[in-house]
């Protein structure tokens, strides 16, 4: 069974400019996510999917094998599926056929070589087309969230008809994360979207889901490193 590592990182940002190759603790963000892929024995390869020269300089330098993605693939508006597609041509025309696609996205930098390896795991035993992360959501649409409405009011985003009291009552929801996306090719080819099959999940704690978006979720992330490292000593 062959299993390859995926890292798709597009040269543009608009919540923090240059985040994929931005500095964490000293190390480009990118390449927590290909040392990481690089520790794991199941993994064969990693390779980086990116419109960016200095992403694609900096992901070389850290061991991975880059994928020259279309410009038309690396805009805000594009899907991510398409980008997925487009990196298995890619690897299967100059590396062969494989069994299992992992997607390690840069903004996940403190995921765990378990979480991986749950995810795989996961996908063989439950032969499920996917598996997705997920971290117990903070807030619940029963309770303290909200919608507004054309009038300019605001109502609970969704409506229980009064059978539900108390939060711990409600469905337990979750919020997907970036951590990990394990599948395969064939799925990657033939689904609709990424969600659009028999999706099962890994649940990831609050302290390894961080997903960089912004600023601050830059920063927390640095200080949850900073935290762990102190631990270790």
């Amino acid at each position: 069974m062959r299993t390859f590592a995926f890292v798709f990182a597009r040269g543009g940002s608009k919540g923090l400019p240059g985040k994929n190759i931005k500095p964490l603790r000293g190390k480009p963000l990118l390449c927590y996510s290909i040392e990481l892929a690089q520790q794991l024995p199941e993994v064969e390869q990693v390779f980086v999917s990116t419109d960016d020269a200095d992403i694609a300089s900096t992901a070389q330098a850290a061991g991975a094998i880059v994928i020259e993605r279309p410009a038309e693939l690396a805009t805000d508006t594009s899907a991510e599926l398409l980008s997925w597609r487009h990196a298995v041509d890619w690897v299967e025309q100059h590396h062969g056929q494989f069994d299992h696609f992992v997607s390690l996205p840069a903004t996940a930098p403190l995921r765990s070589k378990e979480d991986v390896q749950a995810a795989l795991l996961k996908l063989q035993q439950t032969g499920a087309d996917i598996c997705v992360s997920m971290t117990p959501a903070q807030r619940s649409p029963y309770f303290n969230m909200v919608r507004q409405l054309p009038d300019g009011l605001v109502d609970i985003a969704i409506k229980d008809n009064g059978q539900l009291i108390r939060r711990q009552d409600a469905p337990e929801l979750f919020d997907l994360t970036t951590v990990v996306y394990a599948t395969s090719p064939q799925y990657i080819r033939q689904s609709a979207g990424v969600l659009a099959g028999k999706v099962t999940a890994v649940i990831i704690p609050k302290q390894r889901a961080v997903d960089i978006d912004d600023i601050y979720d830059f920063m927390l992330a640095e200080v949850l490193l900073n935290a762990a490292e102190l631990n270790k000593n």
